[in-house]
């Protein structure tokens, strides 16, 4: 079975995407992230829509992890309500996957 998640955390731009990006690699919370830049976000917020540009970062780590990852994000963002959103690896390299097992590390291990 599979024991991956990736996670999309937008951030308003690419200084604070590789703040919070440095920061899980790091700490062994994601064993990588990308950054991609040129995202438009169209959202409402506080009753009226807004349009912004952003940065998305896709973090890899294992579910395990998530709360702490969660955590450490909310800690670092600028926004007051950051989008942090988990989505399950059902299949992949297993190289790869193998890899960012040993890349990341349980809290406890930390």
């Amino acid at each position: 079975m599979v024991n991956a998640l990736e996670v999309h955390i937008t951030a308003p731009d690419r200084m604070h995407a590789e703040i919070i990006a440095r920061a899980l690699v790091g700490e062994h919370l994601a064993a990588c992230v990308n950054i991609v830049t040129g995202v438009r976000s169209i959202f409402r917020w506080e009753g009226q829509i807004h349009e912004d540009d952003e940065v998305l970062c896709l973090a890899k780590t294992r579910p395990e992890l998530l709360a702490a990852l969660c955590a450490r994000v909310n800690a670092l963002h600028p926004y007051e309500v950051p989008e942090i959103l988990a989505f399950e690896v059902t299949d992949g390299s297993a190289a790869y996957l193998d890899w960012l097992a040993t890349a990341t590390r349980a809290p406890e291990a930390r």
